[in-house]
């Protein structure tokens, strides 16, 4: 998928996204989902259980690596976490291939095993696809298919890791989508509008004289002295009160006399 741009050509906020097809760990991926339903089809019985959980865990590390790699425009949180569950049921689908021969009793191949060094051989196979597989897969006994498929998750497994690296240290150096959705906006909110220069009226104006320096105000003179206040008069007496007997100013006032 492309990256839309904006009118003067820069790249837009959502970055380039979804182009799957291409990645390497994809491919391997398909393969082994299309090699699996296959070897379930005739090894293990399509009523059980295991048929079923073998089909789903090799399809969901080829539809999870998709998921991912689309959802990867708008969040880096969300790619990491797919590509990583996709990374987890490859896993688990190598642990079934390996259960399926303990339980058989047939053998499990060194990396040193000629037909697996054959197999792992085919991975620089031009036009490579099912049909490079298919005879390891649909004409072979159990123990070969079943090889030759651990064969196959090993490299899809390797090929995730590599992905998962290379996605860790984009994450840790460009950031999340809210990182790079925060310094766009900021960009837009710095740069000024560009002016017009076309018409004269925009044209930039030469600086005109400097103002002149303004004049201090004179300093104000202090008020004069007014006249003296005039004295103030005493207080006259207060004179006595003729309703209330007179007593001495100190000392308590006499009890007045007990009736017989």
């Amino acid at each position: 998928m492309t990256n839309p741009t904006d009118a003067q050509g820069s790249p837009g906020l959502i970055p380039p996204h979804g182009g799957y097809r291409q990645l390497k760990s994809y491919q391997m991926s398909e393969l082994v989902y299309d090699a699996t339903a296959k070897f379930c089809d005739r090894f293990i019985d399509r009523r059980s259980r295991t048929h079923d959980q073998m089909v789903q865990a090799a399809r969901s590390g080829k539809q999870n690596i998709a998921e991912g790699s689309q959802a990867s425009g708008t969040s880096r949180k969300m790619e990491l976490k797919l590509v990583g569950v996709a990374r987890a049921s490859l896993e688990e689908l190598l642990q079934d291939y390996q259960d399926f021969l303990r339980q058989r009793g047939l053998a499990l191949w060194p990396k040193e095993h000629p037909t697996a060094r054959a197999v792992r051989g085919l991975a620089y196979a031009p036009d490579r696809s099912y049909l490079t597989y298919k005879t390891y897969v649909e004409d072979a006994p159990a123990e070969v298919a079943a090889n030759s498929l651990i064969c196959l998750v090993h490299q899809a497994n390797y090929l995730l890791d590599q992905q998962l690296r290379q996605l860790e240290q984009t994450f840790l150096q460009e950031g999340g989508f809210t990182e790079r959705l925060y310094r766009t906006r900021q960009q837009a909110r710095v740069v000024p509008p560009r002016p017009n220069f076309s018409n004269p009226r925009n044209q930039p104006q030469p600086p005109g004289p400097p103002n002149p320096p303004r004049p201090l105000n004179p300093p104000r003179p202090p008020n004069p002295p007014g006249p003296p206040d005039p004295p103030k008069p005493p207080n006259p007496p207060r004179p006595p009160n003729s309703s209330y007997p007179s007593y001495p100013t100190t000392g308590r006032p006499p009890n007045p006399p007990r009736k017989p």
